[in-house]
């Protein structure tokens, strides 16, 4: 006798390993070849993978799907995320400036994942505003190709940050795997 669940059934797009996100063939992320060469090649690997993964695990919801909370109290959703590692590169971008620090983008603490409401105009905002701050640090990091070289006012070296960044990905991309499952039973990889 089954019973009755609210919690969606667990699937896969793969057909090859039923517990991925998608088949080796198609993850975008898999690349054929040898790995970089090089820390700093290895460092922006890393990091273009796990910001691949975090918009394949957005990919498919509408609005309302990708502002959905995990569980009350929490404020945490996808959306919430995006906005929320849009704000985290800006701020690693003034972690790197001598001058006055850029505002925030969405306004006090956790403005970021408060104001993650489930309109279309909230989420194309917050595709718009990651893949531009993304963007700008990265230009700003390729003018400083040493990983030993301090920067801003307190001499974060770029290392630290490339590192600092790969963390922040990874943790949240963690997340995102159990919020998608949540949402409508996609497991991720």
């Amino acid at each position: 006798m089954s019973r009755m669940s609210d919690q969606p059934e667990r699937w896969s797009q793969a057909t090859t390993y039923p517990d991925m996100w998608a088949d080796p063939d198609d993850d975008p992320r898999n690349s054929d070849g040898v790995s970089p060469d090089g820390e700093l090649a290895t460092l922006q690997d890393f990091l273009t993978s796990y910001r691949m993964t975090l918009k394949m695990k957005c990919e498919g919801l509408d609005a309302e799907q990708l502002a959905r909370r995990s569980v009350p109290p929490s404020t945490l959703s996808l959306l919430g995320l995006l906005r929320h590692l849009a704000e985290v590169e800006r701020d690693w971008r003034n972690w790197i400036r001598d001058g006055e620090p850029l505002p925030k983008l969405y306004g006090a603490r956790d403005a970021d994942f408060h104001g993650a409401v489930g309109e279309q105009a909230v989420v194309d905002g917050a595709y718009a505003d990651l893949a531009r701050e993304q963007a700008a640090l990265d230009a700003e990091l390729a003018e400083h190709p040493d990983l030993g070289e301090r920067l801003g006012k307190d001499g974060f070296a770029v290392r630290e940050l490339m590192v600092h960044r790969i963390e922040e990905y990874a943790r949240h991309c963690g997340q995102a795997d159990l919020l998608r499952e949540c949402i409508d039973g996609r497991v991720g990889q």
